[in-house]
């Protein structure tokens, strides 16, 4: 399973273990390496600067040959911490960084003269022609498929249109939870593959075993998009509770969201507001549970290690 994507981060198969907010930790990504293949954290998982710089330096020390880690940052104004976060990165180093929500420029700029590798989330054409312009070394193309915050368009047709159009790789991300899946985006042209949801599951993730269990439980056909939790469309489990809360922005939103001089704030605080929320259910099982997913977890039987995950991916 050579590709261009195993020659970026020197990997031995061509899979990201993606970066999930509260579930993705360094005992993840640590057995991520050990599996072949490249592991991802979000910045935003760790409150302060110092338990990022520790992070770091820890998967620095746990990394192996055949392995990789890299760290997801949100680079729009929503992050008050991106600047800091990015200027630790690039201070400790990694193997890559993947952006989010925003422009990449600064970010691409800071980690290539750290030798750093930048791989930019992209949901259409228009995007991931930008990201090339400003020297990305690859676009991860976010699908209709993906958990969390997800693309409009098809993996076959987001995946081969920028496969076209762009002289980087494309990694794939979204629909994927087995052999099958990872085989159909490479036949789409991809490089690569970004994996989530499906190790949300795993004896390592940072969640409680009501979240990893409500991964068995339910499948492809019970993940909603809901506009509750960062202002942004994301895709959750449809529990009880979200069936009660509803999926739509309240009106007030909506009606300061048609204000352009109040719209930036109100995302900001929404995506304060959700974050919290998220962290309360990833954290504590109650009542008021939003777990995040996405529809491959149809494929999700068993609570298992990472390296099993791997495992079952692969072969």
């Amino acid at each position: 399973m050579q590709t261009k994507l195993t020659e970026l981060l020197n990997i031995k198969y061509p899979v990201i273990q993606a970066p999930m907010f509260l579930v993705s930790n360094v005992a993840m990504v640590t057995e991520a390496m050990k599996a072949g293949i490249a592991g991802c954290i979000p910045a935003l998982n760790y409150r302060t600067l110092e338990e990022l710089r520790a992070a770091i330096k820890e998967l620095k020390t746990n990394k192996v040959e055949g392995g990789s880690f890299g760290f997801n940052l949100i680079v729009n104004k929503s992050n008050l911490k991106y600047k800091g976060q990015l200027e630790v990165l690039c201070e400790e180093g990694c193997d890559f960084i993947i952006t989010s929500l925003g422009s990449p420029e600064e970010t691409i700029k800071q980690a290539h003269a750290a030798g750093i590798k930048v791989f930019c989330d992209v949901t259409d054409l228009r995007f991931a022609k930008k990201v090339e312009s400003l020297g990305a070394d690859a676009a991860i193309a976010v699908n209709n498929e993906a958990g969390g915050h997800r693309g409009n368009m098809s993996p076959e047709e987001l995946t081969s249109l920028l496969n076209k159009e762009l002289s980087i790789p494309v990694i794939s991300a979204g629909g994927v939870g087995c052999r099958a899946d990872i085989d159909k985006m490479l036949s789409y042209g991809a490089s690569g593959v970004s994996v989530g949801s499906p190790f949300i599951a795993s004896e390592e993730a940072g969640v409680t075993e009501e979240y990893k269990q409500a991964c068995v439980d339910y499948g492809a056909k019970d993940i909603v998009m809901t506009e509750r939790i960062s202002g942004t469309p994301c895709t959750v489990i449809n529990t009880p509770y979200v069936q009660k809360i509803g999926t739509k922005a309240t009106w007030i939103e909506n009606l300061l969201n048609k204000n352009r001089k109040l719209k930036k704030w109100v995302k900001m605080i929404r995506f304060s507001i959700g974050m919290k929320a998220t962290e309360k259910a990833a954290k504590k099982a109650t009542y008021k549970t939003v777990w995040v997913a996405g529809p491959s977890i149809e494929h999700t039987k068993d609570i298992l290690p990472v390296k099993d995950i791997v495992a079952k991916l692969v072969n």
